[in-house]
């Protein structure tokens, strides 16, 4: 792959996968710990979490590069996943940066992770899908 092409994004197919699984297993484990009270699954949460959130800034930005450089026939579609992506990034950070205070802040810090990690969640799911039918048309998942 020229140096061109991965100046212009080409990169994105390959990094959209690492955010949406570490934020999705993140969620996963989440939950698990909510639910059991095990504190090892919060530990994982917040490793998926914070690793996602890098890939999640990577894949944003080639996202953003990929869609200025190329023809999308379907543009209204293209600017649903760019700003569900964005909002999926953000949501992401805000997270993570509540994570680093968790254990020292009041039960606020706590429901601002769990409402950003929700949030996020849901936008990366929301986006991934977004993506694959452009990728692969609307009827992809009938296919």
């Amino acid at each position: 792959m020229s140096m061109s092409r991965l100046l212009n994004g080409h990169l994105h197919p390959l990094l959209v996968h690492f955010p949406i699984g570490l934020v999705l297993t993140a969620a996963m484990a989440e939950t698990v710990a909510l639910a059991t009270g095990i504190k090892k699954w919060r530990v994982v949460a917040v490793a998926n979490l914070r690793l996602g959130s890098v890939f999640a800034l990577a894949a944003a930005a080639t996202g953003w590069l990929l869609a200025a450089s190329s023809a999308v026939e379907d543009a209204h579609t293209l600017g649903w996943h760019q700003w569900l992506g964005t909002g999926a990034l953000f949501a992401t950070l805000v997270a993570t940066v509540a994570t680093a205070q968790m254990d020292i802040q009041s039960g606020q810090t706590r429901r601002l992770y769990y409402v950003a990690l929700a949030a996020a969640t849901l936008l990366v799911a929301a986006t991934g899908h977004i993506g694959g039918v452009l990728v692969w048309g609307v009827d992809f998942l009938r296919q």
